[in-house]
């Protein structure tokens, strides 16, 4: 049987810098053109069908077709916003897959989040930090009480979660050092490397709980960034590269929405007919160390799995919501298309969502 599956023939993003510092002059609209520029040209700039870019916060007016005006992509070429919260980018990429399945023809596809230069949101003249994720009669709680929450469902302690945190940081810290992310770095604005690391491993153990009572710090909680990522999806049989075996988005109890990671992997997994004892790379939204270990137990899988953001993840390196799914496919695609890893080895990506949604792919390297 003929393989079928689209294939991520380059990947690119973004350093990722600390909300109002190295980016904070770049709007969404050139910060993702500028990268979705760099990947189509790694990928020898193909005709492209169509630019599918995720976003959460705006400032709307179809940042896909904006991306590909900045781009350089040409006036013909469209383009969509996709908006599943922090899920987006990664949702975007499984979107462009189905597209590209369908039609045979390549396109862009990712997430990006300029934080800093998001419109202020304002209701009968007040202003709001963020849009609901449920309507009234379900949960809708914010994200660190949402980590807080899921924290004390299942009993992760205070060192748990700092442990987590420092091992994200470390090997993030490495993989800077040993210039593993320069690769897939597009420098913008001057900015050549990602912003750091966060509070210094030694402070994890001092830093006060954000919520009274509760076990989650700043520490262990990612910090909000901006940042782009862009993929070239190309038909099957292109590469080298990830073929896109699968993808899913799954629904979850929006009062937990940290565990939604979970079920999509399964799910992701089962369409591809694969399971995870065959999986060679993990790359999951680090959003915080709390839902990310309780992704991982849900799982089966241990809390220092040398598979899971092997190279740090949002919590060492920062989480611009709309691109972090992206992002994720990009690490994937360094740790092992640009690695060398040979053709049938199996990554995964996945985030969990605001609002109780799940989203994950099962990729698989292509020679």
């Amino acid at each position: 049987m003929a393989d079928t599956d689209p294939v991520v023939v380059a990947a690119r993003r973004s350093p990722l810098t600390v909300r109002g510092r190295g980016l904070a002059s770049v709007d969404a609209g050139a910060l993702a053109g500028q990268v979705v520029a760099a990947a189509v040209g790694d990928a020898g700039s193909p005709p492209i069908a169509d630019v599918v870019l995720g976003n959460c916060t705006g400032p709307g007016g179809n940042l896909g077709r904006i991306a590909a005006l900045a781009a350089g992509l040409g006036v013909e070429v469209p383009g969509v916003a996709v908006d599943r919260q922090c899920g987006s980018g990664l949702a975007a990429i499984v979107d462009a897959a189905h597209a590209t399945r369908a039609d045979g023809e390549t396109r862009a596809a990712g997430g990006v989040e300029s934080a800093s230069t998001a419109p202020v949101r304002v209701q009968g003249g007040v202003p709001y930090a963020r849009a609901p994720f449920a309507p009234a009669g379900f949960a809708d709680p914010d994200m660190l009480c949402a980590a807080e929450d899921l924290a004390g469902h299942d009993g992760l302690s205070r060192g748990r979660q700092d442990a987590y945190a420092h091992r994200s940081r470390a090997r993030a810290r490495a993989a800077q050092v040993a210039g593993r992310f320069e690769a897939e770095i597009v420098p913008v604005a001057g900015v050549t490397r990602d912003a750091g690391f966060g509070s210094p491993s030694a402070l994890l153990s001092r830093l006060t709980p954000i919520v009274d009572g509760g076990t989650v710090t700043a520490a262990t909680s990612t910090r909000i960034g901006d940042g782009a990522a862009a993929v070239v999806v190309a038909p099957a049989g292109s590469g080298p590269g990830l073929a896109i075996r699968a993808g899913a988005v799954v629904g979850c109890d929006p009062a937990l929405p940290g565990i939604g990671a979970a079920p999509a992997i399964e799910a992701a997994l089962a369409r591809a007919g694969r399971d995870l004892g065959e999986v060679a790379a993990i790359e999951l939204v680090e959003a915080f160390a709390a839902q990310s270990i309780a992704v991982l137990s849900r799982l089966g899988l241990r809390d220092d799995d040398e598979r899971v953001c092997a190279e740090g993840g949002a919590l060492a390196l920062g989480h611009p919501w709309g691109a972090s799914g992206a992002v994720a496919v990009v690490r994937l695609f360094s740790r092992l298309v640009r690695a060398g890893a040979p053709a049938g080895m199996v990554g995964v990506a996945a985030a969990s969502v605001g609002g109780g949604l799940g989203v994950a792919a099962v990729f698989e390297v292509v020679r």
